[in-house]
């Protein structure tokens, strides 16, 4: 550290206690003011923050040019994605050095019989190449900008997209005729991602949200007529649901689906009919979650329909689609510790992913036997998924497949005679070289006994593992049933090939294990996410792979709550910890149902508010309220957005003020234009990822 970021001073936020009371207990919050968003006040301590951590960090400038310019130097700048065949169109999208954004584009198909795409070499263009949107130019003048909508009608002349320009995941839709250039004069304000064309082209459905921000309504908008007029398809009263919607691949239906973190509930409405009565699929039982598939099964309109009535790991029954309560025809039966994710149905066959053994995996379906035949692969540690079907009758299956090793990679699999055909590679300039990197998994030790997964990721030449200690990043999640898969990162190589090794630690809360490891790690059982993280990190210690002087952790969002709460928990373990967008004053967001979220949050965290036990468990780890006098805490980074709707800026910015209050070494990061994922662009996400490996290698001292 230089002598100018020693001599910098942290901002000193004002205390200005708010009391607080629930139940007989009473916290006076001393920094509760920050959440008045408009405040002249917040605005300036926030600026300060930033020019604290400026200033603190300003010696890294160097090495974050470095690591952005590493990034950049390995990431082919001008490139392009495999096409995906959509009726008479190849549909892709292109990047260009120097430029931000995506361009998307589409090219005529020359041969009906031929689903193998295109390939053009660098800087060529395929014949007939037309632009459909350039990000780039959408963002002229704009700090921010998110496509949140993105779809062609059938009849390829209509495009509908919808762009959010502040990062609050709001979005506005237009209309562009893909003939003649033109923008139609419908344009909806304020909808929810996600909005969809009919199969005839003649209507927008699409979602708007509630004073808490909650997709609430899904609306029917014919073009051409004032958006005044549009009908209101359904509207969901109960504020722990949120509500889509969205087309059947078949195009026979629209699928309304709304859903609470445990229940589910699912409405159909005939395509060509948009404007009939929703009919329910399954009426909505308290913890029973479903999710339909439209297929044609020996003639006969049928729905398959995944579920966990009665069936912990779910299972997959057909039903008819005119009567879906009839009796259901079990297609794969419940298989405790073989989780069923989903069903994607085509015509002449299906999809099923589920995960075994922590590992998330592909099969087809046969609907004539209902066996599935798993497509196999070689790597002890991959993720796989099916990506860019479009197509209601392919002859191929798209598939996404990866590892901490293996760049992304795209596949067509021919369910005919089981040859995976290698499209693409994601391309790692710089003479990347798989071999020089190695992948494995141990298993930690809970406090319980249970046996905690954590996947590794080195560089072979600093040693193998265990070998001798070694700088490790330990990343971790744990909530949601939400997986971290083993995915290939070029950012990452700038960590692994100065010496540290990347670590996930797969605690309970997520679903790498089934669904029994998420609802071990949720609720008045969500202390075991924290202890499965630190009891992981001591294994690390113990086991000879790292020291707490070269251990860094890292999460986000729901993992940035894990990140405060094993600072507090286990402030000696760790050297460093990395916190983005955390939700570290829990208690305080949970308690509070005008917020956007809280009361969906209720299944997943309880409900304080109404609960005395759970407020009682709550309040004895929320990190905000459980930051400790006279304790060494390692040193921390908090990153935030100003617009963020998921994690309000209020909750890090409380987080830090609180820590310094006990003399932490704590910096505070807020992006005053970007949202839950961060800035947008790029190069700009290059140099955010950049400043905080720069800082955690700081950590390490290998900066």
């Amino acid at each position: 550290m230089t002598d100018t970021a020693a001599s910098a001073r942290p901002p000193v936020a004002a205390r200005d206690p708010r009391p607080r009371r629930h139940h007989g207990d009473e916290f006076a919050d001393p920094y509760e003011w920050m959440r008045a968003k408009d405040d002249a006040r917040v605005t300036a301590h926030l600026e300060a923050e930033n020019a604290y951590t400026d200033a603190r960090t300003a010696h890294l400038e160097p090495l974050r040019e470095q690591i952005f310019q590493e990034i950049k130097g390995r990431t082919r700048e001008t490139d392009l994605s495999v096409p995906t065949r959509r009726g008479d169109w190849w549909y892709f999208s292109r990047t260009v050095e120097g430029q931000q954004y995506g361009i998307h584009c589409r090219a005529p198909i020359a041969d009906p019989t031929n689903w193998t795409p295109p390939e053009p070499t660098e800087g060529e263009t395929l014949p007939g190449e037309q632009v459909l949107l350039d990000g780039n130019l959408e963002a002229d003048g704009e700090e921010f900008f998110s496509l949140g909508t993105f779809e062609v009608s059938n009849d390829a002349r209509l495009l509908l997209y919808g762009v959010d320009t502040d990062g609050d995941e709001r979005y506005t839709l237009r209309v562009r005729n893909l003939d003649t250039g033109e923008t139609l004069p419908d344009v909806i304000d304020g909808t929810f991602a996600g909005a969809s064309l009919s199969p005839d082209g003649r209507f927008i459905v699409y979602s708007t949200v509630d004073d808490a921000w909650r997709p609430d309504t899904v609306w029917l908008h014919e073009l051409g007529t004032p958006t005044a007029s549009d009908q209101k398809l359904f509207h969901e009263p109960d504020e722990k649901y949120w509500v889509g919607a969205g087309f059947t691949r078949s195009d026979r239906f629209l699928v309304i689906g709304l859903g609470s973190s445990i229940t589910s509930e699912e409405w159909l409405v005939p395509a060509d009919d948009l404007r009939a009565e929703p009919r329910v699929v399954w009426p909505r039982q308290e913890g029973v979650e479903y999710d339909s598939e439209h297929a044609i099964v020996d003639g006969e309109d049928v729905l398959y329909i995944l579920h966990n009535d009665g069936a912990l790991d779910f299972e997959l029954v057909r039903v008819p689609a005119s009567d879906p309560r009839a009796s259901r025809e079990i297609v794969i039966a419940h298989q405790p510790g073989q989780r069923l994710l989903g069903v994607s149905t085509f015509r002449d066959w299906g999809v099923v992913g589920y995960r075994r053994d922590g590992i998330a995996r592909i099969g087809m379906l046969d609907y004539a036997t209902s066996d599935v035949r798993e497509i196999a692969f070689d790597e002890p540690l991959y993720s796989v998924g099916t990506a860019g079907n479009p197509e209601w009758a392919p002859p191929l299956l798209r598939l996404g497949y990866g590892s901490f090793v293996t760049p992304s990679t795209v596949y067509d699999y021919d369910p005919a005679t089981g040859d995976l055909q290698l499209r693409k590679q994601q391309p790692v300039l710089g003479g990347y070289d798989a071999a020089d990197y190695a992948q494995a998994r141990v298993w930690a030790t809970a406090h319980d006994g249970v046996r905690i997964p954590i996947s590794l990721v080195w560089k072979r030449s600093f040693g193998e593992m265990g070998e001798n200690p070694r700088p490790v990043h330990l990343y971790g999640y744990g909530s949601y049933e939400h997986s971290i898969e083993p995915a290939f990162s070029i950012a990452r190589l700038s960590e692994l090939d100065r010496g540290v090794v990347f670590a996930v630690a797969h605690v309970r809360g997520g679903g790498e294990m089934g669904r029994q490891w998420y609802e071990d790690g949720k609720l008045l059982a969500k202390r075991n996410t924290f202890t499965d993280f630190v009891d992981c990190a001591r294994h690390l210690v113990d086991g000879g792979y790292t020291t707490p002087a070269t251990l860094v952790a890292e999460g986000g969002s729901a993992g940035g709550l894990l990140m405060g709460a094993v600072a507090n928990l286990a402030p000696e373990l760790f050297a460093g910890i990395v916190a983005d967008v955390p939700f570290v004053d829990a208690l305080t967001t949970i308690l509070d149902p005008s917020l956007p979220l809280t009361v969906i949050e209720w299944d997943e965290w309880g409900d304080p508010l109404h609960d005395p036990e759970v407020y009682a468990y709550m309040k004895s780890y929320s990190p905000y309220e459980n930051v400790r006098d006279g304790v060494a805490y390692p040193r921390i980074l908090a990153v935030t957005s100003f617009n963020d709707t998921r994690v309000l800026y209020v909750e890090p910015a409380k987080w830090v003020a609180r820590l310094r209050d006990v003399g932490a070494d704590a910096l505070l990061k807020c992006e005053m234009v970007a949202g839950h994922g961060g800035v947008s662009g790029r190069y700009n996400a290059w140099r955010e990822r950049a400043f905080e490996l720069a800082w955690l290698l700081d950590v390490l001292d290998l900066a």
